[in-house]
Parts: C-alpha cells; sequence; structure tokens
C-alpha cells in the first residue's frame, strides 16, 4: 500500500490517491462518487479551465493576493495543463456535481501540486494551496461556467467554422460544375418543372451558409463570461478589477472578444448561452440531413433508382450482394446530425433545470455541446473529403427530362391549365412524350420548339 497510494487531506479527511497521480482528495472523492460513464470532462473543458486559473495567478499576482514566485509556478504548472501534457491526470467523470465543482477542484489540485513540483517541493507541501491559491478570488461556479463558454467558443472558431466553410466552399464548386446539367425537379418525390442540378447544389450550399451565420450571431451570447461572480453572483472575495484582468487575459491568448457578464445573477443562475449556441448546432444537423438525404436519393440505383448523380466508391456494401455499394457517407452524416438533434434535447432540459442562483447541470450541457461541435466539424470534412469531392452527375437526369411530363407547366400561358392538363394525362397514358401529344392535338410546332426548351425554363419567366 505505502509504495502504491499516497495519503491526501482536504477538510473531509483523508483520502488515498495513486502513488503517481497530481491530483488530490477532492479528486479522489469525486472519482468514486461518480463511476457513472466513464467519461471525463471534455479536454476543451479542462483546458479552457487550466487557462483561467493562468489568467488567474497573473490577475492575483498583480494585486499582491499571492507573491510572485507562486504565481510564476501555477503559470507553468497551469501552462502544462493547456499543452495536453497532464491530460491522464483529469479522470472526473462528466456526470458530477452539476456546478463542476469537483472539475475546478480537480484542476485547482493538479496545478497545485505541479507548481509543488516546479518549486522542488514534495506533494505534501502546504507551499501552493489548491483553494487558497489556485482558486484565490474565485468560485465553482464562476470559473466552470467561465471556462465552458471559452472552451465552446474556441471549439467554434477553431473547429467547427471552418469545417462548415470547406463543406459550404465544396458545395458551390458542384454548384458550378453541375450548372447546365438539366434534368426533373421534384415535390412530393413526384416529377416537377426542370432545374439543374446545379441550382439543387447550390441550395444545399446556402442551408450550410445560413447555418454558418446562425452559429456565428450565437457565439456572442458564450463570449460573454461569469467571471467575477463568485459563489451567488455578487462578487464576494473578488478583488476590485480580478474579473476583468483574467478576461482580458485569457482573449489576448485565444484572440476571441470574451467580456464581463452584464449581469452575474444571469450569467451564474441561467445557461441560455448554451442552449441558444445548442440550437444553432442542431439546425445545422437538420440541414445536413436535408443534404445527405438528397444526396442518397439522387445517387439511389444504379438500375432502378434516379442515379442522376454517381458516389465515389469507397467500400463494398453488403457482404451478401457482391459488387453492391452504398451511399455509406451520408449515412454517417445522419447519424451524427441525428446525434446532435438529441445532444440539444438534453441541453435544453439542462438549460431549464437552473434553480435561483445556480445552474446544476453545466457538464451536460457542456458535454453535449462540445461534442456537437466535435461531430459536426469531423462529419463536415468527411462528407467532402470521402464523397462530395468525387461526385460525379450521370447522364439519367438530361436523358429523362424529356420523359417528364411537368413541362406541360410552360403550356399554360399558351392553352391554358385545363388543355394542358388534358395533355399531360394523355401522354402519361399513352407513354408518348409531351411534345409528341401536343403536336397531336394541334398545337404548333413553332410553339413547342420555344416554349419546351428546358434549360430556358430553370431560369424562371414566361417561355
Amino acid at each position: 500500500m505505502a509504495e502504491e497510494f499516497r495519503t491526501a487531506r482536504d477538510t473531509m479527511g483523508e483520502m488515498q490517491i495513486p502513488v503517481d497521480a497530481l491530483w488530490g482528495a477532492s479528486t479522489q472523492r469525486a472519482v468514486e462518487n461518480f463511476p457513472v460513464s466513464g467519461q471525463p470532462v471534455p479536454a476543451e473543458v479542462v483546458q479552457a479551465h487550466a487557462m483561467l486559473k493562468w489568467a488567474a495567478a497573473t490577475a492575483n499576482e498583480e494585486r499582491g493576493v499571492i507573491d510572485p514566485e507562486l504565481a510564476d509556478a501555477i503559470r507553468r504548472a497551469a501552462d502544462e495543463v493547456i499543452a495536453g501534457d497532464l491530460d491522464d491526470h483529469f479522470p472526473v467523470d462528466v456526470f458530477q456535481t452539476g456546478s463542476g465543482t469537483s472539475t475546478n477542484m480537480n484542476v485547482n489540485e493538479v496545478v497545485a501540486n505541479r507548481a509543488k513540483q516546479l518549486l522542488g517541493e514534495d506533494l505534501s507541501s502546504p507551499r501552493v494551496h489548491p483553494n487558497d491559491h489556485v482558486n484565490a478570488s474565485q468560485s465553482s461556479n464562476d470559473t466552470f461556467p467561465t471556462s465552458v463558454h471559452v472552451a465552446v467558443a474556441r471549439v467554434a472558431a477553431e473547429d467547427l467554422l471552418p469545417a462548415l466553410r470547406h463543406l459550404a466552399g465544396s458545395l458551390r464548386d458542384k454548384e458550378r460544375a453541375f450548372a447546365d446539367v438539366v434534368k426533373s425537379g421534384r415535390t412530393h418525390l413526384m416529377d416537377a418543372t426542370p432545374v439543374t442540378l446545379g441550382q439543387e447544389f447550390g441550395g444545399f450550399a446556402r442551408q450550410i451558409e445560413l447555418g454558418i451565420e446562425r452559429v456565428e450571431k450565437a457565439l456572442p451570447s458564450v463570449h460573454e463570461l461569469a467571471m467575477g461572480g463568485t459563489a451567488v453572483g455578487t462578487g464576494l472575495n473578488c478583488p476590485p478589477g480580478f474579473a476583468e484582468r483574467v478576461i482580458e487575459l485569457m482573449a489576448e491568448r485565444t484572440g476571441l472578444p470574451f467580456r464581463e457578464a452584464e449581469d452575474h445573477f444571469e450569467a451564474q443562475g441561467a445557461r441560455d448561452a448554451l442552449v441558444e449556441v445548442s440550437g444553432a448546432l442542431k439546425t445545422v444537423a437538420v440541414s445536413l440531413i436535408k443534404i445527405a438525404n438528397d444526396v442518397r436519393w439522387l445517387a439511389s440505383g444504379p438500375r432502378t433508382g434516379l442515379y442522376e448523380l454517381q458516389l465515389p466508391e469507397i467500400q463494398p456494401g453488403s457482404s451478401i450482394m457482391p459488387g453492391k455499394v452504398n451511399p455509406v457517407i451520408p449515412e454517417s452524416v445522419r447519424q451524427v446530425a441525428a446525434q446532435v438533434i438529441g445532444n440539444d434535447a438534453a441541453t435544453t432540459i439542462g438549460g431549464l433545470s437552473g434553480e435561483l442562483e445556480l445552474n446544476v447541470m453545466i457538464p451536460l450541457m457542456a458535454r453535449n455541446v462540445i461534442e456537437s461541435e466535435r461531430l459536426l466539424a469531423a462529419v463536415s470534412r468527411v462528407f467532402v473529403d470521402k464523397c462530395l469531392a468525387g461526385t460525379e452527375a450521370t447522364d439519367q437526369g438530361p436523358r429523362l427530362v424529356e420523359r417528364s411530363l411537368m413541362q406541360v407547366t410552360a403550356l399554360v400561358p399558351e392553352i391554358g391549365y385545363e388543355r394542358s392538363a388534358e395533355l399531360a394525362k394523355k401522354a402519361h397514358r399513352t407513354g408518348q412524350t409531351l411534345r409528341e401529344v401536343a403536336l397531336e392535338d394541334g398545337v404548333p410546332e413553332e410553339t413547342l420548339d420555344r416554349v419546351l426548351d428546358y434549360k430556358r425554363m430553370t431560369e424562371g419567366g414566361v417561355l
């Protein structure tokens, strides 16, 4: 026992800690209390929290709360956490105390113990205290929401938005490539007037571009940070200017426009900003389902489906049917989108569960929003690189557009709705083309030549 564990103490007494672990008694209690999912708090949140401790050490040093040597050691230790060098020392399950106190103490203890080592002290030394020094001027109730907001904003800026722009750009490329591919439009899955394949892909691109705008519009809400409210929003034990300095340092380090909350009671009692961001992510997921599903439909076949698109063949599609190839990437996209929609539902429940001066569903909300950001970013890149980039138009759409009956719509200004309907019904009944039955019915050939111009039909107006 003496070789494998060490003894650590907190206000509740002693705990046995793995000898190589940098955490302390509070963290060990959380590890034992929450053996729930096996999923730790997202690394992005832990790293953002360490960045907060890094900034707080400077702000506290400047205000004489801690001495320069301790502040320097805390900053150096925090930098190691930020770099991911100490990831193994953050074992607390994400489904923990709803304020994130367990993770705050995990970071406090790891930073304090690593700072001791950097100062040449034993882990049992009182030289750097997790509460008195690393957590000075702070509370879990203002720091953890702050770190969650910072993490969500960083993942959006550094990962999600670039991936969505990559996807939108690829769809715009296909819009241009398919601009002259005329095909039958479809409404209610039934034949409709002609469109170009490029117009369809342009619609997809605009969905993603609007999704980018929605995420960007939601981000200012998470740029507002709870830092400075301490326990309940009053700022008790927080020195003047401390919160502003911490936020300034974090904004400088990340390049993001963080600012102090206008009302600390709102910033700690509610988590509406995360609900707003999650809603934008859900909308992006809904867009992706539409796009991926349409791509699946357009690529269906190849002999008995629409087969207007040929997707890249990247893996066998069946263990029993030789030669079968399936639209596996769009299927992956749709599964991710479903997960994001589910995450949003849980995030919504988390958001409406704030009570009085604190919301105690923050770790759940952080997990879900960041997972949604990660998943959407990853699958957007996969969609482009493994599917859309190699997708080609077949000749099926242009070849079958002549067989569509709904081009009769362009005849309505010439011969009226009822006569046009009769021509469409006759063509369907007899298997003839619309042009053939119209000629038989006495519609002048020059009128048909002018009106049944399928490419011009895609451009609107009266022919």
